[in-house]
């Protein structure tokens, strides 16, 4: 699917709203981690370098809302519940592999840059 030069304001509100989502670096981090099966709440903490207890919560609500991760309760004591990605969030596993697949790649030239602008701007 291509944009092209069909740009419509209108829109413009609805994919941001979208890309905040899916874009947010603990939405990321929690995609990579799920990518590979359901995990607990725990696990996903212990797992994402960080992340705080309430952002963590606030993260997979937000995704759950969306559609993109799934809360299973299951009725054992103390209760478990598990995260996993929906089929709609197993959508974006590529996506955000490529993403840091050419952050790790660019982020020298990023480094030499920022380094090369912050030296002119003092």
């Amino acid at each position: 699917m291509s944009l092209g030069n069909n740009h419509e304001p209108s829109n413009c509100r609805l994919v941001g709203d979208v890309l905040a989502r899916i874009g947010d670096k603990w939405t990321v981090f929690i995609v990579r981690m799920l990518s590979g099966g359901p995990m607990r709440f725990n696990e996903l903490k212990r797992g994402i370098n960080g992340i705080s207890q309430r952002m963590l919560t606030l993260t997979l609500r937000g995704l759950e809302r969306d559609g993109l991760v799934t809360r299973t309760v299951f009725p054992t004591v103390p209760p478990r519940v598990d995260y996993e990605l929906t089929d709609l969030g197993q959508t974006l596993i590529t996506m955000l592999q490529g993403m840091g697949e050419w952050a790790l790649k660019n982020r020298p030239t990023i480094l030499a840059a920022r380094s090369a602008y912050d030296a002119r701007a003092e």
